[in-house]
This record gives structure tokens, sequence and C-alpha cells, in this order.
């Protein structure tokens, strides 16, 4: 299992944090959970094409972890020329909708797409890409998630667990994904629940929202839909997690000093090991390892 952060930023634009994205890669399957604006920008940057990804996850569809949804579908479909399996797309409702109102004939791309399938110039670069006539339609397969909803791969299995944001008007999911090599954790966005602490119960990585300073919460909605660094950080020593990764950073201590502190007081709660998220960081299921000394 190989995980690394995409996007670790919030809706707040930023040159160094995007939004909300993560590829967790097990054998031949690579998965893509939530895919924010600027998510698909740092996919590139790993040197990972569209065509390589094979399931795409959804915790919620607030803009900044859906956002570049469109982008994966298309680029993925328009490169692949026909010769990778239709996309799965897994999240809560109404992701159907959502992929119809994209993707149908009458969706926001279906003149682009009825041009792209039908157009000479377009068939023309699509046969010199080695696809063959007629051009089919992008069709991604998805299924609506429930909580305790169970998705079977290749080598691993997920479990779709409960996590608490903006509800009633968004669904929210959080998922656990289990391998031979460990356990993954992500909650998407949520506030302190118990059912994440079940769900993260000795996980090997668990990335976490950890959106504020505990204590300037901005009001009870706040505090219920977010996570503050304390709460996240008794969550993890909770729950026993072996690795602890913070996301979903605002600016509020994304700054020398103010991040140093953070990771301070998280860490006289927490004892196991802590990764302050950044866009493009791996984490080691094992944990760091010291680098040897030149």
């Amino acid at each position: 299992m190989r995980i690394r952060l995409l996007g670790t930023g919030t809706p707040t634009p930023s040159l160094r944090r995007m939004s909300s994205g993560y590829l967790v890669e097990i054998g031949n399957d690579a998965l893509v959970l939530d895919h924010g604006f600027g998510a698909h920008h740092r996919l590139l940057e790993l040197g990972v094409p569209a065509t390589r990804v094979s399931h795409l996850l959804f915790t919620h569809l607030h803009y900044d972890h859906c956002g570049d949804y469109a982008r994966l579908v298309l680029t993925r479909w328009d490169q692949g020329v026909g010769r990778v399996p239709e996309l799965k797309v897994f999240g809560p409702p109404p992701l159907a909708r959502m992929t119809d109102q994209l993707f149908s004939r009458d969706g926001v791309y279906g003149p682009d797409l009825s041009a792209r399938t039908h157009h000479d110039c377009s068939l023309s670069i699509y046969e010199a890409r080695g696809g063959t006539l007629p051009r089919a339609w992008p069709q991604p397969k998805v299924r609506e998630l429930a909580v305790n909803d169970v998705i079977e791969g290749d080598g691993w299995h997920l479990k779709v667990g409960l996590a608490e944001h903006f509800s009633p008007y968004l669904a929210t999911l959080a998922f656990r994904i289990e391998a031979q090599a460990g356990s993954l954790v992500y909650s998407g966005d949520s506030g302190p629940i118990p059912a994440m602490r079940a769900l993260a119960e000795g996980a090997d990585v668990l990335i976490h929202m950890c959106h504020y300073r505990s204590g300037t919460a901005l009001s009870a909605g706040f505090a219920d839909s977010c996570m503050g660094h304390m709460e996240l950080a008794h969550l993890a020593a909770d729950a026993g997690v072996r690795n602890l990764v913070t996301t979903h950073i605002t600016e509020q201590f994304d700054k020398p000093g103010a991040r140093e502190r953070v990771i301070a007081e998280m860490s006289s709660v927490y004892h196991g090991n802590l990764f302050f998220g950044e866009d493009l960081m791996e984490v080691p299921i094992s944990g760091p390892v010291l680098a040897k000394l030149a």
C-alpha cells in the first residue's frame, strides 16, 4: 500500500496547498480519495496519469473535494482511447445525479462529448492514438454509498463509516481500507464524533481533517463540523492509531512557529508518529525511518 497526498488544503485559494485529494495504490489498483480543485494537477506532478486511476471515491460533495471530478473522468476517457475500463466511482448521494448532469447527452459536457465522438478532427486524433471507431461516450460506473457499505477490490476492501460535516445538507462519509500491508482510515471532513474513533481503532494510518486551533471555533456548528487540533490528538490517541496525518490545513496555523506549536501540543497527547500533511508527501505505512548521516 502506497499513500501519497495530492491536496491538503481547503477551499481557500493557495499555490502551496491544493484542495483535498489522496492517492492510494494497492497492487494493480489506484484509488483516488476525493478530488478537489488542483488535486489533479498534483497527480500529474507525481507522474501518475489519469489512465492509471481505477477507483475514485468521494467522502462528500463539497466542491473542494469533488471539483476535479470532471477533469479526471474526461482526461482518463480521452487519453485511454477506449483501452481502459470505465472509471469506478463511489460516494454519497446525489453522486449519480451529479454524474448524469455532467456527462449525459444533455449534461454540462454533452456538446463537448458530442463533438469529440462525431467530428472528423477529434476522430482522426482518436484513431492516431490507437483508438478504434466508433468512439464510445464516457460512462463512469457510479455506485452511491451509505454507512457500513463494503467495497471489495483486488487484494483490499473498504468499509464505509460515518463522518459529521454540514449535516443535514450534505451526506458525509469516512473510509477504512484494509490490505495485507496495513490499514488506512480517511475521515474526509468531520468534527469529533464517537463513530470516527470506532472506525479508526488500531489503524496503521489515519488521515484526518485538522482545521483550526482548538478553542478558536467560530460557532457551535463550526465545532461540530470541523476538527480542532487537540480533539484530533485525543481521537488518534484513544483509537491507538500508529501514524496520524493532519490535513485540510488552514492559514490560521500554517506558518513557521505556529505549525511547530501545534505539533508540540498534539504530541503531548498523541504519542504515535505525527505527520503535518503537505501536498505530494508520501506517508509510509510502517512510519518514518531516520536516514543515515552522510
